[in-house]
């Protein structure tokens, strides 16, 4: 079995490597991405299994990026796991097309089982 590649998008370097530590821990090799504007270019480069997608950035949005992502050819399959503080965070990631959704502060085993559960999709 392969292991699997995850890529993080936050312009929080902080949660960012949080994320990147909790993810290795669990296994996956993780591309990090501080700057929402490469999120496209860097997911077509280094085609991961999964990304994890922050809602709330600067520039470019979450829920915009993701928009490209639905709207690209080569990379519209990529399974969507979105988070953020925002109470509205979840209808934001639904109305975008994120595959899932979890709110920050958010519970690592949870993070780590829904990444597991689109991973097997």
């Amino acid at each position: 079995m392969s292991i699997k590649k995850v890529m993080v998008c936050d312009d929080d370097r902080g949660i960012l490597d949080l994320i990147e530590m909790i993810m290795e821990d669990a296994g996956f090799s993780v591309i990090s991405e501080i700057n929402s504007l490469n999120a496209i270019s860097r997911i077509e480069k280094e085609q991961p299994d999964l990304l994890i997608l922050d809602i709330w950035m600067p520039v470019l949005s979450g829920d915009q990026v993701l928009k490209s992502i639905k709207d690209s050819n080569s990379i519209i399959k990529l399974p969507v796991l979105m988070y953020s503080a925002s109470k509205e965070g979840e209808s934001i990631a639904e109305a975008a097309g994120a595959d899932d959704y979890i709110a920050k502060p958010f519970d690592l085993d949870e993070l780590v089982g829904k990444v597991n559960r689109l991973l097997v999709l």
